[in-house]
Protein backbone atom coordinates (compact mmCIF):
# COMPACT_ATOMS: atom_id res chain seq x y z
CA UNK A 1 0.00 0.00 0.00
CA UNK A 2 3.16 2.29 0.28
CA UNK A 3 2.61 3.11 -3.54
CA UNK A 4 -0.77 4.63 -2.63
CA UNK A 5 -0.02 6.87 0.01
CA UNK A 6 3.49 7.94 -1.68
CA UNK A 7 0.97 8.95 -4.82
CA UNK A 8 -1.38 11.08 -2.41
CA UNK A 9 1.60 13.06 -1.17
CA UNK A 10 2.91 13.41 -4.17
CA UNK A 11 0.00 15.04 -5.47
CA UNK A 12 -0.74 17.35 -2.84
CA UNK A 13 2.96 18.40 -3.08
CA UNK A 14 2.42 19.00 -6.98
CA UNK A 15 -0.88 21.03 -6.23
CA UNK A 16 0.55 23.01 -3.35
CA UNK A 17 3.54 24.15 -4.39
CA UNK A 18 3.24 26.32 -7.11
CA UNK A 19 5.60 29.05 -6.10
CA UNK A 20 9.38 28.83 -5.21
CA UNK A 21 11.15 24.91 -5.25
CA UNK A 22 10.93 21.93 -3.15
CA UNK A 23 12.98 19.14 -3.71
CA UNK A 24 11.72 15.51 -1.94
CA UNK A 25 14.39 12.68 -1.37
CA UNK A 26 12.10 9.47 -1.01
CA UNK A 27 12.87 6.56 1.15
CA UNK A 28 13.85 4.05 -2.19
CA UNK A 29 16.29 6.92 -2.79
CA UNK A 30 14.26 8.41 -5.89
CA UNK A 31 13.63 12.03 -5.67
CA UNK A 32 11.04 14.56 -6.74
CA UNK A 33 11.07 18.12 -7.32
CA UNK A 34 7.99 20.28 -7.35
CA UNK A 35 7.16 23.85 -8.45
CA UNK A 36 8.75 26.57 -10.58
CA UNK A 37 11.48 29.73 -9.66
CA UNK A 38 11.26 32.42 -8.43
CA UNK A 39 10.34 32.25 -5.06
CA UNK A 40 12.06 29.94 -1.48
CA UNK A 41 13.60 26.77 -2.24
CA UNK A 42 13.94 23.96 0.39
CA UNK A 43 13.89 19.83 0.15
CA UNK A 44 13.41 16.96 2.75
CA UNK A 45 14.52 13.63 3.28
CA UNK A 46 11.90 11.29 4.07
CA UNK A 47 13.63 8.05 5.65
CA UNK A 48 11.14 5.79 6.29
CA UNK A 49 7.57 4.04 4.53
CA UNK A 50 5.98 5.18 7.85
CA UNK A 51 6.57 8.94 7.18
CA UNK A 52 5.38 8.77 4.16
CA UNK A 53 2.10 6.96 4.91
CA UNK A 54 2.07 9.61 8.43
CA UNK A 55 2.42 12.67 5.77
CA UNK A 56 -0.21 11.81 3.69
CA UNK A 57 -2.82 11.26 6.03
CA UNK A 58 -2.41 14.01 8.49
CA UNK A 59 0.42 16.21 7.42
CA UNK A 60 -0.33 19.10 10.23
CA UNK A 61 0.76 16.78 12.88
CA UNK A 62 3.45 14.05 11.13
CA UNK A 63 5.57 16.82 9.36
CA UNK A 64 6.79 18.08 12.55
CA UNK A 65 6.20 14.97 14.32
CA UNK A 66 8.60 13.34 11.52
CA UNK A 67 11.14 16.51 12.13
CA UNK A 68 11.38 15.71 15.75
CA UNK A 69 12.13 12.31 15.10
CA UNK A 70 14.60 12.64 12.30
CA UNK A 71 12.64 10.36 10.30
CA UNK A 72 12.49 13.87 7.79
CA UNK A 73 14.80 15.72 7.08
CA UNK A 74 15.78 19.06 5.65
CA UNK A 75 17.92 18.76 2.63
CA UNK A 76 19.82 21.92 1.30
CA UNK A 77 18.79 24.18 4.02
CA UNK A 78 16.89 24.11 7.47
CA UNK A 79 13.31 23.38 8.91
CA UNK A 80 12.99 26.85 8.34
CA UNK A 81 13.66 27.10 4.52
CA UNK A 82 11.15 23.90 4.27
CA UNK A 83 8.52 25.73 5.92
CA UNK A 84 8.86 29.01 4.07
CA UNK A 85 8.27 26.67 0.47
CA UNK A 86 5.05 25.31 2.29
CA UNK A 87 3.48 28.12 3.93
CA UNK A 88 4.10 30.63 1.33
CA UNK A 89 2.17 28.12 -0.98
CA UNK A 90 -0.72 27.30 1.35
CA UNK A 91 -2.58 30.33 1.28
CA UNK A 92 -3.37 30.02 -2.26
CA UNK A 93 -4.44 26.87 -2.24
CA UNK A 94 -7.46 24.59 -0.48
CA UNK A 95 -6.27 20.99 -0.33
CA UNK A 96 -8.95 18.55 0.53
CA UNK A 97 -7.15 16.45 3.06
CA UNK A 98 -6.10 19.75 5.38
CA UNK A 99 -9.58 21.08 4.74
CA UNK A 100 -11.28 18.06 6.20
CA UNK A 101 -9.15 18.16 8.88
CA UNK A 102 -9.67 22.01 10.11
CA UNK A 103 -13.67 21.20 9.79
CA UNK A 104 -12.88 18.50 11.93
CA UNK A 105 -11.07 20.49 14.44
CA UNK A 106 -13.68 23.09 14.16
CA UNK A 107 -15.88 20.56 14.74
CA UNK A 108 -13.89 19.56 17.88
CA UNK A 109 -13.64 22.76 19.21
CA UNK A 110 -16.10 22.92 22.36
CA UNK A 111 -13.92 19.87 23.38
CA UNK A 112 -10.01 21.23 22.49
CA UNK A 113 -11.03 24.26 24.17
CA UNK A 114 -12.79 23.43 26.86
CA UNK A 115 -10.47 25.03 29.38
CA UNK A 116 -11.82 25.08 32.69
CA UNK A 117 -10.13 26.02 35.94
CA UNK A 118 -8.17 22.73 35.67
CA UNK A 119 -8.01 22.07 32.38
CA UNK A 120 -6.23 25.87 31.95
CA UNK A 121 -3.96 25.16 34.60
CA UNK A 122 -2.44 21.96 33.18
CA UNK A 123 -2.60 23.49 30.04
CA UNK A 124 -0.17 26.49 31.25
CA UNK A 125 1.77 24.28 32.88
CA UNK A 126 2.85 22.04 29.98
CA UNK A 127 4.43 25.27 28.07
CA UNK A 128 5.40 27.46 30.65
CA UNK A 129 6.56 25.26 33.29
CA UNK A 130 9.38 24.73 31.62
CA UNK A 131 12.71 25.32 33.12
CA UNK A 132 12.95 29.03 33.58
CA UNK A 133 16.34 29.36 32.00
CA UNK A 134 15.28 28.19 28.59
CA UNK A 135 13.57 31.56 28.33
CA UNK A 136 16.21 33.59 29.56
CA UNK A 137 18.00 32.16 26.64
CA UNK A 138 15.97 33.61 24.00
CA UNK A 139 13.66 36.45 25.13
CA UNK A 140 14.43 39.76 25.67
CA UNK A 141 16.40 40.54 29.82
CA UNK A 142 12.30 41.04 31.14
CA UNK A 143 11.05 37.63 29.78
CA UNK A 144 8.54 39.17 27.73
CA UNK A 145 6.83 36.61 25.62
CA UNK A 146 4.43 38.21 23.89
CA UNK A 147 4.35 40.48 20.42
CA UNK A 148 6.52 43.55 20.57
CA UNK A 149 6.27 46.88 19.33
CA UNK A 150 9.04 47.84 16.71
CA UNK A 151 8.51 51.88 16.15
CA UNK A 152 11.43 51.22 13.23
CA UNK A 153 13.65 48.85 11.71
CA UNK A 154 16.66 48.91 13.48
CA UNK A 155 15.15 48.76 17.29
CA UNK A 156 16.60 46.09 19.80
CA UNK A 157 14.13 43.09 20.81
CA UNK A 158 14.75 44.99 24.26
CA UNK A 159 13.43 48.45 23.24
CA UNK A 160 10.56 47.47 21.62
CA UNK A 161 9.62 45.20 24.23
CA UNK A 162 9.91 48.59 26.36
CA UNK A 163 7.81 50.19 23.95
CA UNK A 164 4.81 47.62 23.66
CA UNK A 165 4.73 47.76 27.47
CA UNK A 166 4.89 52.04 27.22
CA UNK A 167 2.37 51.69 24.20
CA UNK A 168 -0.20 49.33 26.34
CA UNK A 169 0.15 51.85 29.17
CA UNK A 170 -0.86 54.83 27.23
CA UNK A 171 -4.15 53.31 26.23
CA UNK A 172 -5.14 52.59 29.92
CA UNK A 173 -4.44 55.88 30.29
CA UNK A 174 -2.48 56.19 33.95
CA UNK A 175 -2.79 59.41 34.30
CA UNK A 176 -2.41 59.95 38.43
CA UNK A 177 -0.80 57.44 40.64
CA UNK A 178 -2.00 55.07 42.74
CA UNK A 179 -4.33 53.28 40.39
CA UNK A 180 -5.49 50.09 40.80
CA UNK A 181 -4.35 47.63 37.99
CA UNK A 182 -5.31 43.96 37.45
CA UNK A 183 -2.63 42.14 35.37
CA UNK A 184 -4.80 38.81 33.89
CA UNK A 185 -1.96 36.29 32.90
CA UNK A 186 0.90 38.37 33.99
CA UNK A 187 3.91 35.90 33.03
CA UNK A 188 7.22 36.81 35.04
CA UNK A 189 5.67 39.94 35.73
CA UNK A 190 7.39 42.52 33.88
CA UNK A 191 4.11 44.68 32.58
CA UNK A 192 3.14 44.63 36.05
CA UNK A 193 6.70 46.23 37.34
CA UNK A 194 6.97 48.43 34.63
CA UNK A 195 3.42 49.92 35.16
CA UNK A 196 4.43 50.05 38.89
CA UNK A 197 7.82 51.84 38.38
CA UNK A 198 6.96 53.92 35.39
CA UNK A 199 3.24 55.26 36.22
CA UNK A 200 2.51 54.67 40.02
CA UNK A 201 0.09 52.06 39.69
CA UNK A 202 -0.95 49.35 42.27
CA UNK A 203 -1.25 45.98 40.01
CA UNK A 204 -2.13 42.56 41.41
CA UNK A 205 -0.74 39.69 38.52
CA UNK A 206 -2.69 36.70 38.43
CA UNK A 207 -0.98 33.48 36.80
CA UNK A 208 -1.84 29.67 36.68
CA UNK A 209 1.68 28.89 36.28
CA UNK A 210 3.79 28.42 39.76
CA UNK A 211 7.15 28.82 37.95
CA UNK A 212 5.94 32.39 36.42
CA UNK A 213 4.70 32.75 39.96
CA UNK A 214 7.41 32.28 41.68
CA UNK A 215 9.94 34.09 39.36
CA UNK A 216 7.54 37.63 39.44
CA UNK A 217 7.52 37.10 43.07
CA UNK A 218 11.56 37.01 43.74
CA UNK A 219 11.37 40.35 40.71
CA UNK A 220 9.38 42.26 43.03
CA UNK A 221 10.91 41.34 46.09
CA UNK A 222 14.68 42.55 44.58
CA UNK A 223 13.39 45.66 43.18
CA UNK A 224 12.08 46.87 46.07
CA UNK A 225 8.24 46.91 44.95
CA UNK A 226 6.72 44.47 47.14
CA UNK A 227 4.06 46.97 48.24
CA UNK A 228 3.12 48.34 45.02
CA UNK A 229 3.04 44.60 43.00
CA UNK A 230 1.02 41.81 43.95
CA UNK A 231 1.50 37.68 42.76
CA UNK A 232 -1.10 35.67 43.01
CA UNK A 233 -1.78 31.92 41.18
CA UNK A 234 -5.54 32.41 40.26
CA UNK A 235 -7.55 31.58 37.77
CA UNK A 236 -8.98 34.83 36.11
CA UNK A 237 -12.98 33.31 37.11
CA UNK A 238 -12.01 33.48 40.20
CA UNK A 239 -11.28 37.46 40.46
CA UNK A 240 -14.15 39.41 42.31
CA UNK A 241 -12.53 42.83 43.05
CA UNK A 242 -12.68 46.08 41.29
CA UNK A 243 -9.51 47.52 39.26
CA UNK A 244 -9.59 50.99 37.96
CA UNK A 245 -7.63 49.54 35.45
CA UNK A 246 -7.47 46.27 33.59
CA UNK A 247 -4.77 44.80 31.34
CA UNK A 248 -4.13 41.45 29.36
CA UNK A 249 -0.97 40.51 27.15
CA UNK A 250 -0.60 37.18 25.60
CA UNK A 251 -3.00 35.08 27.73
CA UNK A 252 -6.43 35.42 25.42
CA UNK A 253 -4.87 32.59 23.39
CA UNK A 254 -5.46 30.49 26.38
CA UNK A 255 -8.93 31.01 27.32
CA UNK A 256 -10.60 29.02 24.47
CA UNK A 257 -13.13 29.68 22.13
CA UNK A 258 -16.51 28.59 24.44
CA UNK A 259 -15.08 30.90 27.30
CA UNK A 260 -15.02 34.28 25.20
CA UNK A 261 -18.20 35.53 26.87
CA UNK A 262 -17.25 34.30 30.49
CA UNK A 263 -13.95 35.96 30.02
CA UNK A 264 -15.40 39.53 29.35
CA UNK A 265 -18.20 39.00 31.61
CA UNK A 266 -15.09 38.72 34.57
CA UNK A 267 -13.06 41.64 32.76
CA UNK A 268 -16.61 43.81 33.07
CA UNK A 269 -17.26 42.75 36.62
CA UNK A 270 -13.96 43.82 37.82
CA UNK A 271 -13.79 46.96 35.81
CA UNK A 272 -15.07 50.11 38.15
CA UNK A 273 -17.27 51.94 36.31
CA UNK A 274 -15.00 54.70 35.00
CA UNK A 275 -12.34 52.32 34.62
CA UNK A 276 -10.25 50.88 31.13
CA UNK A 277 -9.24 47.38 29.64
CA UNK A 278 -6.66 46.64 27.21
CA UNK A 279 -6.34 42.86 25.87
CA UNK A 280 -3.36 42.12 24.13
CA UNK A 281 -3.77 38.67 21.64
CA UNK A 282 -2.75 36.97 18.73
CA UNK A 283 -5.44 37.00 16.01
CA UNK A 284 -6.31 35.85 12.30
CA UNK A 285 -7.53 37.75 9.48
CA UNK A 286 -8.93 35.09 7.77
CA UNK A 287 -11.91 34.33 9.80
CA UNK A 288 -12.64 31.30 12.60
CA UNK A 289 -10.49 28.83 12.27
CA UNK A 290 -8.86 25.60 14.25
CA UNK A 291 -5.05 25.71 15.87
CA UNK A 292 -2.66 23.25 14.21
CA UNK A 293 -2.66 19.35 15.50
CA UNK A 294 0.91 19.86 15.93
CA UNK A 295 0.98 23.51 17.86
CA UNK A 296 -2.39 21.81 20.03
CA UNK A 297 -0.51 18.51 20.83
CA UNK A 298 3.30 19.88 21.60
CA UNK A 299 3.48 23.95 22.55
CA UNK A 300 0.03 24.93 23.81
CA UNK A 301 -2.83 22.87 24.39
CA UNK A 302 -5.97 24.20 24.54
CA UNK A 303 -4.65 27.27 22.96
CA UNK A 304 -6.20 29.17 20.02
CA UNK A 305 -6.08 32.41 17.96
CA UNK A 306 -8.99 33.75 17.28
CA UNK A 307 -10.85 35.48 14.62
CA UNK A 308 -11.60 39.53 15.61
CA UNK A 309 -15.22 38.76 14.59
CA UNK A 310 -15.42 35.94 17.14
CA UNK A 311 -13.86 38.24 19.51
CA UNK A 312 -16.28 41.37 19.21
CA UNK A 313 -19.32 39.29 18.96
CA UNK A 314 -18.67 37.97 22.55
CA UNK A 315 -17.57 41.65 24.06
CA UNK A 316 -21.19 42.54 22.27
CA UNK A 317 -22.91 40.30 24.73
CA UNK A 318 -21.10 41.78 27.91
CA UNK A 319 -22.34 45.15 27.61
CA UNK A 320 -18.60 46.61 27.39
CA UNK A 321 -17.77 49.15 24.83
CA UNK A 322 -14.93 49.03 22.37
CA UNK A 323 -12.87 51.99 22.61
CA UNK A 324 -10.45 51.59 20.31
CA UNK A 325 -8.82 48.98 18.17
CA UNK A 326 -4.88 48.51 17.20
CA UNK A 327 -4.02 45.54 14.80
CA UNK A 328 0.07 45.29 14.76
CA UNK A 329 0.33 43.12 11.27
CA UNK A 330 4.30 42.31 11.33
CA UNK A 331 5.34 43.16 14.67
CA UNK A 332 5.12 39.74 15.86
CA UNK A 333 7.05 38.08 13.15
CA UNK A 334 9.63 40.32 13.74
CA UNK A 335 9.88 39.28 17.24
CA UNK A 336 9.89 35.72 16.78
CA UNK A 337 12.95 36.25 14.06
CA UNK A 338 14.42 37.33 17.11
CA UNK A 339 13.79 34.71 19.46
CA UNK A 340 14.71 32.48 17.02
CA UNK A 341 18.33 33.48 15.94
CA UNK A 342 18.88 34.00 20.10
CA UNK A 343 17.36 29.87 20.21
CA UNK A 344 19.70 29.24 17.45
CA UNK A 345 22.61 30.68 19.04
CA UNK A 346 22.54 29.03 22.30
CA UNK A 347 21.45 25.76 20.86
CA UNK A 348 24.10 23.76 22.75
CA UNK A 349 23.20 25.00 26.08
CA UNK A 350 19.53 24.59 25.65
CA UNK A 351 20.29 20.80 24.68
CA UNK A 352 22.18 20.41 27.63
CA UNK A 353 19.01 21.13 29.53
CA UNK A 354 16.70 19.49 27.96
CA UNK A 355 17.73 17.47 24.12
CA UNK A 356 18.28 17.57 20.49
CA UNK A 357 14.49 16.32 20.23
CA UNK A 358 13.39 18.93 22.56
CA UNK A 359 15.33 21.49 20.49
CA UNK A 360 13.97 20.60 17.09
CA UNK A 361 10.43 20.69 18.67
CA UNK A 362 11.22 24.17 19.89
CA UNK A 363 13.19 25.08 16.08
CA UNK A 364 10.17 23.48 14.80
CA UNK A 365 7.58 25.66 16.63
CA UNK A 366 9.35 29.20 16.66
CA UNK A 367 9.88 29.02 12.48
CA UNK A 368 6.60 28.21 12.25
CA UNK A 369 4.85 30.39 14.27
CA UNK A 370 7.40 33.42 12.76
CA UNK A 371 5.84 32.64 9.02
CA UNK A 372 2.59 32.35 10.53
CA UNK A 373 2.82 36.40 10.90
CA UNK A 374 4.95 36.92 8.13
CA UNK A 375 3.29 34.67 5.13
CA UNK A 376 -0.04 33.59 6.20
CA UNK A 377 -3.03 34.79 8.28
CA UNK A 378 -2.06 35.48 11.94
CA UNK A 379 -1.58 39.02 13.77
CA UNK A 380 -1.78 40.58 16.53
CA UNK A 381 -4.61 42.75 18.15
CA UNK A 382 -5.42 45.45 20.88
CA UNK A 383 -8.62 45.95 21.83
CA UNK A 384 -9.46 48.88 24.47
CA UNK A 385 -12.32 48.43 26.13
CA UNK A 386 -14.88 50.83 28.88
CA UNK A 387 -18.02 50.28 30.81
CA UNK A 388 -18.97 54.05 30.06
CA UNK A 389 -18.56 56.04 26.81
CA UNK A 390 -16.49 59.37 28.64
CA UNK A 391 -13.94 57.01 29.97
CA UNK A 392 -11.69 58.24 27.60
CA UNK A 393 -10.82 61.57 25.59
CA UNK A 394 -13.11 61.97 22.18
CA UNK A 395 -9.54 61.38 20.18
CA UNK A 396 -6.39 58.65 20.17
CA UNK A 397 -3.94 62.60 20.68
CA UNK A 398 -3.50 61.28 24.78
CA UNK A 399 -2.22 57.59 23.65
CA UNK A 400 0.56 59.31 21.75
CA UNK A 401 1.45 61.91 24.01
CA UNK A 402 1.66 60.10 26.96
CA UNK A 403 4.15 58.00 24.83
CA UNK A 404 6.34 60.82 24.25
CA UNK A 405 6.23 62.03 27.87
CA UNK A 406 7.52 58.77 29.05
CA UNK A 407 9.81 58.82 26.78
CA UNK A 408 11.40 61.91 27.46
CA UNK A 409 11.12 61.41 31.34
CA UNK A 410 13.09 58.26 30.74
CA UNK A 411 15.88 59.78 28.77
CA UNK A 412 16.39 62.50 31.37
CA UNK A 413 16.73 60.06 33.73
CA UNK A 414 19.09 58.34 32.21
Amino acid sequence: MIWLYRKILDRCLVKLVRRGTFLVLWPDGSQSEYGTPPGFKGGIHIKDDATVKRLALNPGLALGEAYMDETLTPVNGTIHDVLCVLMDNQNDINLPILTIAETGRKWLRPILQANNAIRSKSNVAHHYDLNGRLYSLFLDRDRQYSCAYFTSDDVTLEDAQLAKKRHIAAKLKLDRPGLEVLDIGCGWGGMALTLAKEFGAKVTGITLSEEQLAAARARAKEEGLEERVNFELMDYRAMHRQFDRIVSVGMFEHVGAPNYETFFRTVKSCLKPDGVALIHSIGRFDGPGATNPWITKYIFPGGYSPAMSEVLAAVEKTGLRTADIEVLRLHYAKTLAHWRRRFNANRDTIASIYDERFCRMFEFYLSGSELAFRLSDHMNFQIQLVRQQDALPLTRDYIFEAERRTAQFASAGE
